[in-house]
């Protein structure tokens, strides 16, 4: 297993029905952990690159209508 993370910029703050629905997928498809920042509008995941490329977890992130704009740069 090689845990990686990855921050999105979020385009707009989260609501209480797409933080339930993060909650639901999260293991499902080999995102470990979340944590978001709502003043600043990031999402982070910690996923398995073993199982997952960072293109799918953004494409994981839309399909659940999760506002992600671009990666945020470290």
């Amino acid at each position: 297993m090689t845990l990686v993370e990855i921050t999105f910029e979020l385009q707009s703050s989260l609501k209480p029905d797409q933080l339930r629905v993060l909650g639901e997928f999260a293991n499902t498809y080999g995102l470990r952990r979340f944590s978001v920042d709502q003043e600043k509008r990031w999402i982070t995941f910690e996923y398995d690159a073993s199982r997952l490329k960072e293109t799918e977890v953004a494409q994981v992130l839309r399909q659940a209508r999760i506002p992600v704009l671009r990666r945020r740069e470290a």
